[in-house]
């Protein structure tokens, strides 16, 4: 499998969130379909496939890649819609029993699969141990009563320190929640987490993609990374 994700810029709801997130030259960028909790960023599956192609043609030489964000929880389903949007990774983002979750997994092919486990408390162990063999990354997000995703607000940052030293050598974990181009730096240097993703914390007033945060946040959050020497673990 080619290099994981380390920094993805998520809620690409426009050919304008496109341009402004792949000219910050992120490993990634996420777009979010098929949903059960609102996200004023969903698109249906045909326009997240419309600009999943556009991709490829605006990227040039440098390679991101295309991730599906889905709260859809009946694996097919799940795969299929990876399909038809044609992603190199699904970020099951739902509330997916464990049954799912391996069946995604197992019929994952050359996509990688990232696991959202969202941080409300220290109960979050065992939901970290009962996803980490079904997936290739540990995303830990906050999370409200009505949204699984895009809250703009960080969680404790000190569990998810502990999760990441709970899964060292086991398991890559990646951080989201709230994240800005002002607290990533700080963030990746507590919880050491192998990558990051942000949404809302590079929306502009009109919650549209700013050219100029997503450029501050993919260099503070290199720059981070890049001190912690983190190695992707090996699966």
């Amino acid at each position: 499998m080619e290099k994981r994700v380390q920094v993805k810029i998520c809620g690409i709801r426009s050919e304008l969130d496109l341009a402004a997130a792949l000219s910050a030259r992120p490993d990634a960028v996420g777009f979010i379909s098929g949903i059960t909790h609102f996200s004023e960023d969903a698109l249906t599956p045909e326009n997240a496939a419309a600009l999943s192609a556009q991709v490829s043609s605006r990227v040039g030489a440098h390679s991101v890649k295309r991730v599906l964000v889905t709260h859809l929880e009946d694996a097919d389903a799940i795969l299929q819609l990876a399909q038809t949007v044609d992603v190199e990774a699904i970020q099951v983002h739902g509330l997916v029993n464990r049954a799912n979750l391996r069946k995604v997994y197992e019929h994952r092919g050359n996509r990688e699969i990232l696991r959202a486990v969202h941080v409300t408390d220290e109960g979050v162990f065992s939901a970290v141990e009962d996803v980490a063999k079904y997936c290739d990354v540990i995303l830990l997000d906050s999370r409200t009563p009505s949204r699984l995703g895009g809250t703009g607000q960080t969680h404790d940052w000190n569990i998810s320190k502990k999760i990441v030293e709970a899964m060292a050598g086991r398991k890559d974990v990646a951080l989201a929640g709230g994240l800005t181009p002002d607290n990533v730096g700080q963030a990746i240097d507590l919880v050491q987490p192998y990558g990051v993703d942000v949404n809302t914390g590079v929306d502009d007033a009109g919650g549209n993609k700013s050219k100029a945060a997503c450029a501050e946040f993919v260099k503070a959050a290199t720059r981070e990374l890049a001190s912690t020497c983190r190695p992707a673990q090996q699966h």
